[in-house]
């Protein structure tokens, strides 16, 4: 008996928010076929789940994006200061459900997976294994710093840079990140100046999502920002983010530097892989590179920053109590890719200092 009353106490505790009660029960059962996971309550909208989250207590949520009372991005603004909580999002593919589940994921949600639109049979079950394991995953996620949370003003950035930068045109700054990693990249990035060296960056995001996550990154940072196109230059002022679903690497061609996007098969569990990424840094830009990984899950870099380290070039992750999920920064410095570990409101100034 000890022994199961252990087990249901290392469940995870799951409330479910939707405004469908098909979708409710869908995902009740979805969720439930993992013995890992024990749904403790549903709720047809925020005001309902922000009672049950207080009589509940659970582990972690399942949020709707679009819901008609109140959807899913005004209800985590108003719950992440008063009563951080890992939330996984559930959205819809649309432009819309896209443009909500960015907002959301800059609100404070930790991960998202989307609804199926076509062969929904074979979909839904794809979703409800992602579902299971990103549930899982949040358990562990660290949200505590969205308590009182404030936005950083724009007038908080630095505006400033060595003025060398402007001059620097082979120099290239590395990032890889996963789950938690949209708002520990715009942390870090809103805060570069136009002068910055070129950065190319891979975010573990499906497809449809990148593109969108770009172009509102472009719209904060002081550097352009747009989802990479094979050709693309790495250039000084410019950010590169990997298309969802496939890889890019960084080619040298002559004195400068591009991208080169392409399928291929998943490396460390991911398409687009960090390690893929930062084995091309490691091998075509060497001493001129600055790799950083973020937080996220599992070790899909952590390899090939130390091949970085070992080409000569410097690196740093993410500190543990900053983390979101310290697996991937954790890796990386247990495997010696990482220099030092960061906190990640001090990492684009640790950079910087590197290129002073």
């Amino acid at each position: 008996m000890a022994v199961n009353d252990s087990q249901n106490n290392n469940r995870v505790r799951v409330l479910i928010v939707d405004d469908s009660s098909l979708v409710r029960s869908i995902l009740s059962e979805g969720l439930s076929k993992d013995p890992g996971i024990e749904v403790v309550g549903m709720a047809p909208d925020p005001f309902v789940a922000r009672d049950k989250i207080v009589q509940l207590k659970p582990d972690v949520l399942t949020l709707d994006v679009e819901m008609p009372r109140m959807d899913g991005v005004d209800f985590l603004r108003r719950l992440m200061p008063q009563y951080p909580i890992p939330v996984v999002m559930v959205s819809a593919l649309t432009q819309k459900g896209k443009r909500i589940t960015m907002e959301a994921l800059e609100a404070g949600a930790v991960d998202f997976v989307s609804k199926p639109t076509t062969d929904l049979a074979r979909g839904l079950e794809g979703m409800m294994m992602e579902l299971r394991t990103k549930v899982k995953i949040a358990k562990n996620a660290n949200v505590s710093h969205w308590k009182s949370k404030r936005q950083v003003l724009p007038s908080e950035r630095v505006l400033s840079a060595p003025r060398a930068l402007a001059e620097s045109t082979d120099k290239v700054i590395a990032i890889g990140a996963s789950t938690g990693g949209t708002e520990a990249i715009r942390t870090v990035i809103s805060r570069f100046p136009a002068t910055m060296p070129g950065v190319v960056i891979v975010q573990h995001m499906p497809p449809g999502f990148t593109k969108m996550f770009a172009e509102r990154l472009n719209g904060i940072c002081d550097m352009q920002v747009k989802e990479a196109e094979s050709g693309d230059r790495v250039m000084p002022g410019r950010i590169l983010i990997a298309p969802g679903d496939i890889h890019m690497r960084i080619q040298r061609s002559g004195g400068i530097y591009k991208v080169v996007c392409e399928p291929g098969e998943k490396v460390c569990g991911h398409r687009p892989s960090v390690e893929v990424l930062m084995q091309s840094v490691a091998k075509h830009v060497g001493a001129n590179a600055i790799g950083v990984m973020l937080t996220g899950m599992g070790a899909d870099g952590a390899d090939a920053m130390l091949a970085m380290r070992q080409s000569g070039a410097r690196t740093m992750a993410q500190d543990e109590a900053s983390s979101v999920v310290f697996g991937m920064p954790n890796e990386a410095f247990k495997r010696g890719g990482a220099e030092k570990l960061v906190p990640l409101d001090k990492i684009a100034a640790s950079i910087m200092q590197l290129l002073s």
